[in-house]
């Protein structure tokens, strides 16, 4: 019998080698099999963590996600103010997406896969999710509520630099965030946050 660790270490190492397939051919094209060979173990390996194709890509996706979290919080958690915590959450996540192979790979090569998750009903719910990814970085400065608000307008903000890339503005550089945020992030927060009446 395996114990938690060897579980958790296996189904980890499939996890990543499912990764490789993706950067290498895309979700459509990436089959358990491949995985298996990529992982250097038996097919039966990988169904014994995941039954199926559609369970690995939920539990990949998930495993991205938490992997982005943990590096954007960490990115903000010693931010003196909150402009500076903003400038962190979105050069992190930029520059975090930016060298994440699988998902170059998908944007470049399977595109509608992306699209129904930034369009419409779907891209709200794709942007509440970026929110409360990204508010616990706010917390030190302002409510729940209000994090996750901030949370909102930054995701919004930055996923539209990422859709439509601007020729005089670089998400990656840092001094240019900051004065994006500075000039525009803040003082409109600033006044969302003076018209409901709540004191930050």
């Amino acid at each position: 019998m395996l114990m938690e660790g060897q579980v958790t270490g296996q189904s980890e190492r499939v996890l990543e080698a499912a990764s490789r397939c993706i950067a290498r051919v895309g979700l459509g094209k990436t089959t358990l099999d491949d995985v298996a060979r990529e992982a250097g173990c038996a097919r039966a390996t990988v169904y014994r963590y995941f039954p199926g194709k559609q369970q690995l890509l939920v539990a990949w996706v998930d495993r991205e996600i938490a992997a982005l979290q943990a590096e954007v919080l960490a990115a903000a958690a010693d931010a003196p103010t909150l402009g500076d915590a903003c400038t962190a959450v979105v050069v992190t996540t930029a520059r975090t997406l930016a060298r994440h192979a699988p998902l170059a790979f998908v944007a470049a090569h399977e595109p509608e896969i992306l699209m129904p998750f930034l369009a419409f009903e779907r891209e709200d719910a794709f942007l509440r999710g970026a929110a409360a990814l990204v508010a616990p970085a706010f917390t030190p400065f302002l409510s729940d509520t209000q994090a996750t608000r901030l949370g909102e307008w930054l995701a919004r903000l930055t996923l539209s630099y990422l859709c439509c890339p601007s020729e005089s503005f670089d998400l990656h550089d840092v001094t240019a965030v900051r004065a994006l945020v500075e000039d525009f992030v803040l003082p409109g927060f600033d006044r969302h946050v003076q018209s409901q009446g709540v004191s930050r």
